[in-house]
């Protein structure tokens, strides 16, 4: 059981992700998340009425279990596979941290602030994760795809438009965190 509470070595789930890489690529599939929500959506059948959502969603139904297998396997690995080991923070991040008035998570997996429930008590927090919610939604798909997407399927099928999108998801995060979150907080 320690082996499965600690934390894993990059390599390895490195390893798994490209073994998972190799077998979509040799089934003729694609991986990524935010094309679940066109499936969703047309499940609804409002393809009637926007042309964007009228397709075969039925093609698509493995990428929604893959998305109800990461939602369950969350879940079972923080409620089950989790042990209470404070995380182990570079000090200089917990310094940052602290400027922003964020606790460090300690033996949490994310900070309170920003994740606990009193989030949604906070109008100024609504309104970030409403219009970040927006943005996400608006960018993944203006862009193609979402990170998984780009960064895991796009970059392994060596498609240029997935690299330029991961350089800009990569910009925009240091953007984001560097400059716009700090005005934020």
């Amino acid at each position: 059981m320690n082996s499965i509470l600690g934390t894993w070595h990059w390599a390895i789930s490195g390893f798994l992700i490209g073994m998972v890489m190799l077998l979509l690529i040799f089934l003729g599939k694609g991986f990524g998340m935010s094309s679940n929500l066109r499936s969703l959506c047309s499940m609804t059948g409002i393809g009637k009425k926007v042309p964007f959502f009228d397709w075969d969603w039925k093609s698509q139904i493995w990428n929604l279990v893959v998305v109800l297998g990461a939602m369950l396997g969350g879940y079972v690995a923080v409620n089950y596979l989790s042990n209470d080991s404070i995380v182990q923070l570079n000090p200089v991040t917990i310094q940052k941290l602290e400027k922003l008035h964020i606790d460090a998570p300690q033996s949490k997996i994310l900070p309170d602030m920003l994740f606990g429930n009193t989030v949604f008590s906070e109008p100024k927090m609504i309104a970030m994760l409403v219009l970040g919610g927006f943005l996400i939604g608006f960018g993944s798909r203006y862009a193609g795809g979402c990170t998984s997407g780009h960064a895991i399927t796009g970059l392994s099928a060596f498609q240029g438009q997935s690299l330029k999108a991961v350089i800009g998801f990569f910009v925009g995060g240091l953007l984001m965190v560097h400059f716009i979150l700090p005005l934020v907080f």
